[in-house]
């Protein structure tokens, strides 16, 4: 989601005549998007932040700015932790964050060059003045985190690709009106806000004549789509008319959707599955445990068996379904057995891959304050034996594919090896193998599977 937020703001910067440089030697503003959902997120967004600061001595004109989550959460407080920080732009205002960055740079770069001997002279920031418009006048240090009606709709441009790409992410609502205990996105994002179907089927005709093959629909509870906004029509929610409209759309070969949660999983999606043949073989599902007791201390409204039960309605539906999931090791009070309980649900359902994280304090959530916080070591521990546990079922999984024909999207250049090409299947497993990118790069072809090496797939392309 982070990453479809910013290349929304990347793309106003585009098209008012700024250039993406991959170096931020280079740039004259710099933007970091922030995460809260962990603290080791926001630690690492800090430190980042913190280096960076030594870009002003030699270039002070650069303009530095948070955005994002923890942008939301702390506000002003970030500028006592990090002095050469400039702007600090919450989640309902990514569409704002160019006026603010540009305001600033335009009043720095011109008041050096009128100023003599101005490479030996470094204003303070808190007394530098920038005038965003004709009626609004504010510090350079800018704190931007109130809400904004309608912010939801401005996440909607892309940034155009000198490539063909094969794949776009799409968002369809912000915000979320459920209370885990451990989360703080309802605090930083706000509450549910969904897109007009019609305006999110433009969008999608859009990448789809750009060459886009697949979209992913994005939202915080992405399953709960409009359900505050817009009814059921003939037993089917909001979300499912919404994936049946991208659906039809021609040209358009696979949909992908994150995150659900299973409260939203009702009979008419698992249904769709059966008549929506683009919808991909795999969902991300956050169990996040198996055990019902912190269950309900999460605020999670269902228990392990419900789970459970959806997951065996969803391989029904699709036999071939893939099933990855989140999972949190050592929420304040899990117990050993507690522990156990999760162990035993990965192994029941058989996850494709699992993001398992160890618990972390979030202030001013409800989990915060809960006895039974659990020593780091503990946690340690039990992160290490679960995700043991996931890479013997990842890597027999994988292994089952070897010899098969797979149906890949492929997405280009491998991350890790520029010389070979990268795609996914429906289920969404990694393959890498040989090939041009500029002719294969958007295209979807089958593959011989021959190799696993646990989490990636390799292959030989099978091309008419």
């Amino acid at each position: 989601m982070n990453e479809r937020d910013s290349e929304q703001v990347a793309q106003t910067f585009s098209e008012r005549g700024y250039t993406l440089t991959p170096s931020e030697h280079d740039a004259d503003a710099i933007l970091i998007n922030t995460c809260s959902v962990r603290d080791q997120a926001e630690q690492k967004a800090l430190g980042k932040m913190g280096i960076m600061g030594k870009h002003r001595e030699a270039r002070p004109h650069v303009v530095f700015g948070f955005m994002g989550c923890m942008a939301q959460s702390r506000g002003e407080e970030l500028f006592k932790r990090i002095p050469h920080l400039d702007v600090v732009v919450g989640t309902q205002k990514y569409h704002r964050v160019f006026d603010y960055v540009d305001s600033v740079l335009t009043r720095r770069l011109k008041g050096r060059m009128d100023e003599v001997g101005a490479e030996m002279v470094t204003n303070r920031v808190e007394d530098e003045v920038v005038q965003v418009n004709a009626h609004k006048v504010i510090s350079a240090r800018v704190v931007d985190t109130d809400e904004e009606v309608g912010s939801q709709n401005t996440i909607r441009d892309h940034v155009p690709r000198e490539m063909r790409r094969a794949k776009a992410f799409v968002s369809i609502m912000q915000g979320c009106n459920m209370r885990c205990s451990f989360c703080i996105v309802p605090d930083t994002r706000g509450k549910e806000r969904g897109r007009p179907i019609a305006d999110i089927v433009q969008e999608v005709e859009g990448l789809v004549s750009e060459g886009v093959k697949e979209v992913t629909l994005l939202g915080q509870i992405v399953n709960l789509y409009g359900r505050t906004e817009f009814k059921n029509v003939d037993g089917k929610s909001p979300f499912v008319q919404l994936l049946e409209a991208v659906h039809a759309i021609e040209g358009l070969e696979r949909i992908r959707f994150t995150s659900p949660h299973p409260i939203g999983f009702r009979d008419d999606l698992v249904a769709a599955f059966t008549y929506l043949p683009k919808l991909c073989s795999h969902i991300h599902f956050p169990m996040q445990s198996g055990s019902d007791r912190i269950l309900k201390k999460m605020r999670r409204p269902y228990k392990n068996e419900k789970f459970l039960a959806i997951c065996a309605k969803m391989k029904a539906a699709r036999p071939d379904l893939s099933i990855t999931t989140d999972i949190i090791v050592g929420f304040p009070g899990e117990t050993e057995e507690d522990f156990q309980e999760s162990m035993k649900c990965m192994r029941e359902i058989g996850f494709d891959n699992s993001f398992i994280f160890r618990y972390s304090i979030r202030k001013d959530t409800p989990a915060a304050e809960m006895e039974g916080q659990l020593d780091e070591a503990t946690k340690e521990r039990r992160n290490q034996e679960m995700l043991a546990q996931q890479d013997e079922m990842t890597m027999a999984k994988n292994e089952r594919f070897i010899g098969t024909r797979q149906a890949v999207l492929c997405e280009g250049p491998s991350k890790t090896n520029k010389e070979r090409l990268c795609g996914r299947t429906s289920q969404n497993k990694i393959v890498i193998f040989d090939g041009d990118a500029e002719r294969m790069t958007g295209e979807i072809f089958d593959v011989i599977i021959e190799d696993s090496t646990g989490f990636t797939l390799y292959g030989t392309p099978m091309l008419e």
